[in-house]
């Protein structure tokens, strides 16, 4: 199939080649005509060129889009996710809201914080958890605690 400028280009070289009277009126309206189709196929050629121009800056765009989409995907991960260092839920050292349930009640003379053996992490606990049958257990990885070691501060 030959493309619209091909077409215009055969079509000139047909007026061209005919044994048409230059001087006639008729011949000199179709040479107009053939001019202003072959002007309007570069037209064309030259739109077409830049459609695709435009599609391949459009697909370029769209991958550097997804690239900053997946560098943003990180960065919110990263300020977003409750990291384990940062994860406080009342029940570690880091923050100065922690253990406020216990200092706030005045049902709770005594407040522990201990560190798990089996995470690390920090957690409160109040006297009544040597009340119950129930063992200690880290709130972070479920880890029981069997034996709890408490220093008493007026002895330093």
């Amino acid at each position: 199939m030959m493309t619209i400028t091909e077409k215009a280009a055969y079509l000139k070289g047909l007026v061209e080649g005919s044994d048409l009277d230059q001087d006639k009126k008729v011949t000199k309206i179709i040479n107009a005509i053939v001019d202003v189709i072959d002007e309007l196929a570069l037209s064309v050629a030259d739109a077409e060129d830049d459609i695709a121009a435009v599609y391949d800056a459009l697909e370029e765009m769209d991958e550097h889009i997804d690239a900053v989409d997946s560098d943003l995907a990180d960065v919110e991960e990263i300020l977003y996710e409750e990291d384990e260092d940062d994860f406080c839920d009342g029940f570690c050292d880091d923050c100065d809201d922690c253990c406020d349930e216990f200092d706030d009640d005045e049902d709770y003379e005594d407040v522990y914080e201990v560190e798990c053996p089996e995470c690390g992490k920090p957690f409160c606990f109040d006297e009544s958890a040597f009340e119950t049958e129930e063992p200690l257990t880290c709130p972070e990885c479920g880890y029981v605690i069997e034996e709890i070691e408490i220093e008493d501060e007026d002895e330093d």
